[in-house]
């Protein structure tokens, strides 16, 4: 999967000139050739240095977030390995509950099935925002009807009686032209899937399956972005990253059309679609020195991880709540 590659490619220079200018202004504060002032910094980091590998897997919306974390934490301890799977939030969870990771990915809260799971395996955790999302609606950019739906649009297209009888877009509205109506959007597995599902149709998991499901958004890009009539939908982050094909469509949940923005998805107005991203780490692998390293940094740095990785960073009051969870976390057990 290709998903946040040019990202992390910005994340990856960002870190380098913060560690050259850093060392520049190391180096400023005398010029005595003698000075061991940035010699220090560099035995420290020495002395400090982990090894190991701090096993990450689940939702597709969230791994970009993740792994730009991953890159950045990698420039001070290299020894570290951080892979970033990404078999959904589902199938993270299931892996996580089955003691396979160290940290589930998630765009969902952990549902009473998985938290059983997890307890039939006396595995403990925490559940940890560290961004914010605006799951998307997208169409082609031959697409001129469809500025603005209503959530009673996207229900009428979605939902299980849709299924072999909403086949247009004039099934939708008369006003719609009659071009065929194409889905695409996430597998069962996806906790995008299953928020969709819940804010559109009122039941989580309740959909047509009449459409063409995929874990890879880059599936769904190619699909809405080849059909005239297509329709998907995925996180804000992955739209911006395909803006040049696609559109997105604003939401009238009944207060009006709203774009999905950072600014609407941080104050609410892009409801029911605006939703939190999670990372579960469990008790048992906080007490892991790499592990608890890298969550030092992932937690300690979560706004400029997320801006730099194009996500919708933390308002103040989300920041201070992390971080006082994740210490919970490492004072639990």
């Amino acid at each position: 999967m290709t998903r946040g590659q040019r990202r992390l490619s910005a994340v990856a220079t960002t870190a380098l000139v913060v560690v050259l200018s850093s060392a520049a202004c190391g180096g400023s504060d005398a010029g005595d050739p003698s000075d061991t002032s940035s010699a220090a910094p560099a035995e420290s980091g020495a002395a400090a240095q982990l090894s190991g590998e701090v096993k990450v897997d689940g939702s597709s919306t969230v791994a970009p977030l993740t792994q730009a974390a991953s890159e950045l934490f990698g420039e001070e301890q290299p020894q570290v390995r951080v892979p970033v799977g990404t078999s959904g939030t589902g199938g993270g969870f299931e892996k996580f509950c089955n003691g396979e990771t160290d940290v589930s990915n998630a765009s969902r809260a952990i549902e009473d099935d998985e938290k059983a799971a997890c307890a039939a395996k006396s595995i403990t955790f925490s559940e940890l925002t560290v961004a914010t999302d605006a799951l998307t609606v997208v169409v082609p950019k031959e697409n001129t009807w469809a500025t603005c739906l209503t959530t009673d649009q996207l229900k009428k297209m979605w939902e299980p009686a849709a299924e072999g009888k909403v086949k247009t877009w004039k099934d939708v509205d008369a006003k719609f032209p009659a071009e065929e109506l194409k889905l695409y959007g996430p597998g069962t597995d996806s906790g995008t899937f299953d928020y969709f599902t819940d804010a559109i149709n009122g039941e989580e998991g309740a959909s047509r399956k009449d459409y063409s499901p995929s874990e890879n958004d880059n599936d769904i890009v190619t699909g809405v972005s080849g059909a005239k009539g297509g329709l998907g939908y995925f996180g804000f982050t992955y739209f911006e990253e395909n803006a040049d094909k696609l559109t997105a469509v604003q939401i009238d949940s009944g207060n009006g059309c709203v774009a999905p923005s950072v600014e609407t998805a941080q104050n609410g107005t892009y409801a029911p679609l605006s939703r939190p991203l999670f990372i579960y780490p469990s008790t048992a692998a906080v007490k892991k020195p790499e592990v608890a390293a890298f969550l030092d940094y992932y937690v300690g740095n979560i706004n400029a991880i997320a801006t730099d990785a194009q996500f919708i960073p933390l308002n103040a009051e989300q920041e201070a709540k992390l971080k006082s969870d994740y210490e919970a976390l490492k004072s639990a057990g």
